[in-house]
This record gives structure tokens, C-alpha cells and sequence, in this order.
């Protein structure tokens, strides 16, 4: 049975309180709608690569917030046919900025990691926080084929 998304596509939240075990609920959250959506399995390598990238994407914003918000408040996923959107809400207004990058100091890569992997990445005001966004380009074999 083939998933269909409607043409706006479908949002998943999980509301988030506290740090402990956070990133793990998160990545497992993310696994289950990717194998709702089809993403997993994958059907090729270059496949595997986007779900592996995705699930990276999102410990990184997540622990992010853990590290620079006080945790985060929400996980948001919002698949469509052509990309998937993560969003991490958090209560500080401070929007993330990279750091000068220095390769032998642990810390201070994930916006690099964010740089790299996502096809484009931001934040905006969300209430008295923020939300950092990523969006990542759905697998070639799903992309435009699953519409209603």
C-alpha cells in the first residue's frame, strides 16, 4: 500500500518538556513518520543517505536547543511531495549564528552539519523564542509521485 500525501502535504508534532532523553524521543518520532511516509526503506543508497541525514538533522537542532534554549518545545515535521521540514521551537529569542569553525575544538559544528546537509536552514520569532527550520529534499523517487 503506497502512502498518499494531500498536494500541501501532512505536519506531525510532538510537544517537548524538559532535556532528558529529548534528542532520542525526537530522532524515534522522526524514524516512525519517515516509515509512515515512505522514506524507510529506503530504495537505494541515495536514499539511505537523505533518511540517515535527516535523522542527524534533527539531533542537531534539537540538542542545539538543549544546549543554547534550555530544551527545546516542539518537534514539527511537514513532509510534502517534494521536501520535508523540520522545525525546533524553543523559548530564547536568540537565533542561532556559526561560530569561526576550528576542526580540533569538540563543539560548535552543528551549524556546519546544518550547512552541509540541509538544502536550506533558518530560524524565525515563534512566540517569545524561536524556531529553527531545515528542509531537506525528498528522495528523486518520491518526489511529485505521492499527491491526492
Amino acid at each position: 500500500m503506497s502512502v498518499v500525501l494531500p498536494s500541501r502535504g501532512q505536519t506531525r508534532r510532538l510537544a517537548l518538556y524538559g532535556t532528558e532523553g529529548v534528542v532520542g524521543r525526537c530522532r524515534d518520532f522522526s524514524r516512525d513518520a519517515l516509515i509512515d511516509w515512505e522514506w524507510i526503506p529506503a530504495a537505494d543508497e541515495d536514499g539511505q543517505a537523505v533518511v540517515e541525514d535527516v535523522l542527524l538533522l534533527v539531533s542537531e537542532v534539537v540538542t542545539n536547543a538543549c544546549l543554547h534554549a534550555h530544551g527545546p518545545q516542539e518537534l514539527m515535521l511537514h513532509c510534502s511531495p517534494d521536501r520535508l521540514r523540520i522545525e525546533v521551537t524553543d523559548d530564547s529569542p536568540v537565533h542561532p549564528r556559526p561560530r569561526p569553525f576550528a576542526a580540533a575544538v569538540p563543539g560548535g559544528h552543528g551549524l556546519v552539519v546544518l550547512d552541509r546537509l540541509a538544502r536550506s536552514w533558518g530560524s524565525v520569532p515563534r512566540g517569545t523564542g524561536k524556531a529553527v527550520w531545515v528542509e531537506v529534499a525528498a528522495p528523486t523517487r518520491l518526489q511529485g509521485t505521492r499527491q491526492q
